[in-house]
């Protein structure tokens, strides 16, 4: 049986930071806290991140992107239907909402918006894993056989409906709202087949 390996001080850094402001939002995530959720040193903090907070929200934003992206890859490639798909990455966001307590929504929603408008670089970086998303959604459709512009204009409603159906599970703690938009999402798909 092979051993993980261990991840290093930046990574911890970049995953506290992550789940910090998924949890408490950028404002609310302090520089001393990261250091200590990741057992690491404030020197090791600004060692990797000399851009201070900033740059280490753009990393972290980036870290969520992957980790939604990932989890996303894998509802996608266990369906071949586009529309099964998408019903069971609800189900599955709306079981991991559940088991995290109702704490851990969007990677991204609260920094998003505490800094759209006011803090360039995570604007961006939350700019780019929106777009990663549907983009990944879109291609999914593509492969499937739908229009290029049916394809990116569902797929730009499945991320914006999961957002959204997201944070209501979450105030509601109920998985009820993801796995009914899981379910429109799939009906809505359907509707567009040639």
């Amino acid at each position: 049986m092979a051993n993980t390996p261990q991840p290093g001080t930046r990574e911890r850094i970049v995953r506290a930071a992550s789940l910090l402001m998924q949890r408490q939002g950028y404002e609310g995530t302090g520089i001393k806290q990261v250091a200590q959720e990741a057992r690491a040193t404030l020197g090791s903090v600004y060692h990797f991140f000399p851009g201070g907070k900033q740059a280490l929200g753009v990393a972290a934003v980036q870290h969520a992107d992957q980790e939604f992206a990932d989890l996303l890859s894998v509802s996608l490639a266990e369906e071949a239907d586009p529309a099964k798909a998408i019903a069971a990455c609800a189900r599955m966001l709306a079981h991991h909402l559940r088991d995290s307590e109702w704490r851990d929504g969007c990677p991204i929603s609260a920094t998003a918006l505490e800094t759209t408008g006011r803090v360039p670089d995570i604007e961006q970086a939350v700019t780019q894993a929106f777009r990663h998303w549907r983009d990944m959604v879109a291609d999914t459709l593509l492969g499937a056989g739908f229009p290029e512009g049916v394809a990116r204009d569902l797929a730009t409603t499945v991320i914006s409906t999961l957002e959204g159906a997201e944070l209501t599970a979450q105030v509601y703690r109920s998985e009820t709202p993801l796995v009914v938009a899981g379910e429109h999402l799939a009906r809505l798909i359907d509707s567009y087949r040639a």
